[in-house]
């Protein structure tokens, strides 16, 4: 395994998809935490990678590197910050750059290196040296490199990129291999994991469900019951579908008619959940609670704290019927975590973990301190890749496991300012227009989330001579492979103007129609 020291970047889990997804397992460690020596003899590491910062290492009290981590003579790849302090704790020099680097950027390979695979380089320059189109993101450059080490790539901006120490197999990269716009980053980090830390390849989706298996039996005792909030998503489906391999009968699904889900026909559901995935199912109708308990609220996170504590109100009143029931499970994932500002990891008492809150999910910042049952959260260190890959695995059809991600908030969060019934029922009735003619020009598939927003807005129109007011809402498609970041899908005009037409013709309340082009970041993917 790899140990990623998170020194707060927000690139930290992005580090972990990579690796594994080149089929080694790895776990974060905060670069403060207790007892780090005692954790690397538990865990016994092929090598260390160190993250990027949001802070500086010219500053007095920057997080370092421990001792700990150089006396192992292990294998060390600093990314970043971590290149950085790594430099600048070995004898090196760091200063604060003249030139901002941030974004694309041409690395000259200029002196060969095991990181760097034979035949890796995007093209060749002039000098006939490789060049590999990279991510810079950074304030403060290395500008002196510790004893022992060698030069081996530049940028324009940044003279010394790529360091190495050959003997002691310690490597800093300034830019970030991590990310999708390093076209052969993952060969990057390939390299460093197998070749240089000689990792075996052994994080396969049978391996992860016999890990969550074990996590389950070892959590859950005997005549204990687990109620789990089933919303029809992947992340619930496949949750639901490892504690009912365990526990059987003693999993109990709740599926809450919130009348904030993607269809009215939620009968349709339960009976394909119950009869094919052997799931014992309970359906609750609870729309008028919940549109009750949300009337007069717009800001956009007390909508998600009130939607998270009338889930848990429902759990908990339900939960009584049943006398063994100990657990609440959910399907939070990795991403959850992150963009609430908690993540999962070991403890620490690092200020830097503190992450700004981009948006709280109801599964992670609506839930209420005194809740009555215990949490239990199987896939919150799993990125939505994983979970697909395993769900799969588990058996189930590639439609189900690959259908869009649906919040879960639902059409909660896809309603600008205040919710109300009309509200919901124009938006699914535009939804399900925008997913079906997205299937029929086969485009569902090759997109990895589109739906529509809307907006409480009303815009004048003209239908058959005579003048509109009505409603405006939003389609949106982003291409994603791990929902941290997102660009737009460029849509063909003549489909949108197809989708156009069909939504204003057949709902309407709408009069206007437009199509969101921002990726994430800057904005995240749902607009609430």
């Amino acid at each position: 395994m790899i140990i990623i020291i998170d020194f707060g970047s927000q690139y930290t889990q992005l580090i972990a998809r990579r690796i594994r997804e080149i089929g080694v397992y790895c776990e974060i460690f905060y670069w403060d935490i207790p007892n780090i020596q005692e954790k690397i003899n538990e865990f016994s590491p092929n090598g260390f990678i160190l993250s990027g910062s949001v802070e500086s290492s010219t500053k007095i009290n920057s997080p370092y590197i421990s001792e700990s981590i150089f006396s192992s003579k292990l294998p060390i790849l600093g990314i970043c910050y971590g290149m950085q302090i790594l430099a600048l704790q070995l004898g090196g020099k760091v200063e604060k750059s003249k030139y901002r680097e941030f974004g694309e950027a041409k690395l000259e390979i200029i002196r060969k290196s095991l990181l760097f695979p034979n035949n890796i380089q995007d093209k060749f320059n002039n000098k006939g040296n490789p060049i590999l189109d990279v991510w810079m993101s950074h304030d403060d450059t290395v500008t002196s490199i510790p004893k022992g080490f060698s030069l081996i790539a530049k940028t324009q901006m940044c003279p010394l990129a790529v360091i190495e120490h050959t003997e002691k197999k310690i490597y800093g990269v300034q830019f970030h291999p991590e990310v999708t716009h390093t076209i052969k980053g993952k060969n990057i980090l390939s390299q460093f994991v197998l070749e240089i830390c000689q990792c075996q390849i052994s994080w396969t989706p049978p391996k992860i469900i016999e890990n969550l298996m074990q996590f389950i039996s070892n959590k859950i005792e005997k005549k204990e019951q687990v109620i789990l909030g089933l919303s029809g998503g992947i992340d619930s489906l496949v949750t639901a579908m490892l504690l009912n391999k365990i526990i059987g009968e003693r999993l109990i699904c709740i599926f809450i008619d919130n009348g904030l889900l993607y269809t009215n026909d939620t009968k349709k559901i339960v009976k394909i959940f119950s009869e094919k995935y052997k799931l014992n199912i309970k359906h609750i109708l609870a729309e008028d609670i919940f549109l009750q308990n949300l009337t007069g609220i717009s800001d956009p996170e007390e909508k998600r704290k009130v939607i998270g504590r009338t889930f848990i109100n429902i759990f908990e009143e339900q939960a009584l019927k049943y006398p063994y029931v100990k657990w609440l499970a959910q399907g939070t994932i990795y991403s959850d975590l992150i963009e609430s500002g908690i993540e999962s990891g070991n403890e620490s008492n690092f200020s830097l973990r503190k992450k700004n809150i981009i948006k709280s999910h109801h599964n992670v910042g609506g839930l209420p301190k005194n809740m009555k049952m215990q949490l239990i959260e199987p896939l919150k260190n799993l990125f939505k890749d994983e979970v697909r890959k395993i769900g799969l695995d588990l058996g189930l059809p590639y439609d189900v496991v690959y259908q869009h991600p649906f919040p879960g908030p639902g059409i909660g969060i896809r309603i600008i300012g205040e919710i109300k019934k009309e509200y919901c029922n124009i938006l699914r009735h535009v939804d399900r227009i925008f997913i079906e003619e997205l299937k029929n020009a086969n485009l569902y598939s090759k997109i990895g989330q589109a739906f529509s927003i809307f907006l409480p807005v009303r815009s004048v129109g003209i239908m058959g001579d005579e003048r509109k007011y009505n409603w405006v809402v939003a389609l949106r498609a982003v291409d994603t492979t791990d929902f941290m970041t997102a660009k737009v899908v460029k849509l063909p005009y003549d489909f949108l103007s197809y989708v156009s037409n069909r939504i204003i013709n057949e709902v309407r309340s709408i009069s206007r129609i437009v199509y969101d082009i921002t990726s994430k970041p800057p904005s995240t993917i749902e607009w609430e």
